[in-house]
């Protein structure tokens, strides 16, 4: 009888992973730095803009009440 072969698990990459492999191949430190920073400031426009409706709402909550 013979063993049977062993099976060795490997983990599939992400479309993410394959991106950051991507952009490091093609993009210098600085540039990679840059767009990192640039994605982080449009999140944090995102989040502030969403505050700035939710707190809208609520002043407009408030003002229809009075």
């Amino acid at each position: 009888m013979q063993a049977a072969p062993s099976v060795r698990a490997t983990a599939i990459p992400t479309v993410t992973d394959a991106l950051r492999a991507m952009e490091s191949l093609l993009m210098s430190g600085g540039q990679r730095t840059a767009r990192r920073n640039a994605w982080t400031s449009v999140l944090e426009d995102r989040r502030r803009a969403k505050d700035r409706v939710e707190a809208e709402r609520m002043l407009q909550a408030v003002s229809t009440r009075g």
